[in-house]
């Protein structure tokens, strides 16, 4: 049996399926036109789950280096992560007391996005960002980023260095992570005395409550509850202090963690409460994770159920976005030109190329206006608000919002 068949925190071998979601392309590779009569690389999606420590996961079917080396996704193009971003920041820095004798040290930084607001407020900041094309456009805003991939190695030239981080934060990394203990390990030698890590991805108690199959996709290895993720920082010797519920993502946690033997930093009830609620929903027994491949089958045929019954009253479907989770859930579904016409999305850096594996195009927001679609389905469904609130225009002609999860609605 090959190491990938194991479980990438306690290395037991995994037998048990969490969902199948058959096969599909790199969620960011994005196709330009001359790459549409190519081949195109599919890879499973097929997610299992540790009966030992309960982490879901994804083997590594393509490494890390290859899915973020140019990547697509740039985070200063959403509005609502930008407050979420200097909401973070203020919270920080009120409640820590951080200043200009602190370093704040992100991991996958994007493009400055978070460490701006930290900058503004004169404490030093350091971006630590493994795709080339991103870091640039943060060091073109000023903002001191290294182009590196994070683990123990990284973690141990930047101590070497003086840069130990009074705070040390990731967002959305955590998942993203294909060698896990090497991550965290590298948190705990980053990470100064006294410090704090704090750690948000999304909640795979969301995940499975709301039927978010599309937030798995490739560069998504691992889906975490709290209490597994307390278990992974247990084995490196990192306390897990506090945690907040968060509506970004559909349903995130941020983490706060510090050395064990921190004891500035008590750990508070909401630790214990979380804990409580996951046993109780029963995130400790295996059958609890088994249930979810037929809550995604169901939601599939509810929406191909949609799609084909307005196409055959002959709707117009445009979508808005071109998220990777989107790519997911029109893979799975096999959805083409056939159901949506295109898509649109703000980020120049994705217009003009068409989605992997569905091949759909990408365009310009105004495209949506001249050709005044029945039906805008909304792909990243998470910040559906905003995008509402930018294209409530298509109310003039009557058009209509659609969200597909949880489930299909008509908005």
């Amino acid at each position: 049996m090959s190491a990938y068949n194991n479980c990438r925190f306690c290395g037991n071998r995994l037998k048990y399926t969490f969902v199948d979601l058959g096969t599909s392309p790199l969620a960011n590779s994005y196709l330009k036109v001359d790459q549409l009569q190519q081949m195109e690389p599919f890879y499973s999606l097929h997610v299992y789950v540790c009966e030992i420590c309960f982490l879901v996961q994804l083997p590594e079917l393509q490494s890390a280096k290859e899915i973020f080396n140019d990547y697509a996704y740039f985070s200063s193009y959403s509005e609502s992560w930008l407050k979420h971003a200097k909401t973070y920041s203020s919270l920080m820095i009120e409640r820590f007391g951080f200043d200009h004798h602190s370093l704040v040290v992100e991991i996958a930084s994007n493009d400055g996005y978070l460490l701006q607001y930290f900058k503004e407020n004169g404490i030093p900041v350091l971006g630590v960002e493994p795709a080339k094309n991103v870091a640039k456009v943060a060091l073109e805003a000023e903002i001191p980023t290294i182009t590196k991939f994070f683990g123990t190695k990284t973690a141990q030239e930047l101590a070497n260095e003086g840069k130990q981080a009074d705070l040390l934060l990731g967002n959305n990394v955590l998942a993203h992570v294909p060698d896990l203990n090497d991550f965290v390990a590298g948190l705990k030698c980053l990470l100064k005395t006294g410090g704090l890590i704090t750690m948000e991805f999304p909640h795979l108690l969301c995940l499975i409550d709301q039927n978010q199959f599309d937030t798995i996709y490739h560069e998504h290895f691992s889906y975490f509850s709290f209490i597994t993720v307390e278990k992974v920082f247990q084995k490196h010797g990192l306390t897990i202090f506090d945690v907040d519920e968060l509506p970004t993502h559909g349903g995130s946690l941020r983490v706060y963690a510090r050395h064990n033997e921190d004891v500035s930093k008590p750990i508070g009830e909401r630790v214990s409460q979380l804990r409580k609620r996951e046993e109780n929903a029963g995130f400790t027994n295996l059958d609890h994770y088994l249930s979810f491949t037929e809550k995604v089958k169901e939601t599939k045929r509810n929406i191909l159920d949609f799609m084909i019954t307005s196409k055959r009253e002959g709707k117009t479907i445009a979508g808005y976005g071109a998220p990777a989770k989107g790519n997911t859930s029109l893979n799975f579904c096999g959805i083409r030109t056939d159901f949506i016409d295109y898509t649109v999305d703000r980020s120049p850096h994705k217009q003009g190329h068409f989605l992997p594996g569905t091949h759909i195009p990408i365009y310009s927001p105004d495209k949506i206006k001249e050709t005044r679609p029945d039906y805008l389905v909304i792909l990243p469904w998470n910040i559906k608000d905003e995008i509402m609130e930018q294209m409530t225009h298509i109310r003039d002609w009557e058009g209509k919002f659609v969200v597909m999860i949880p489930e299909v609605r008509v908005l």
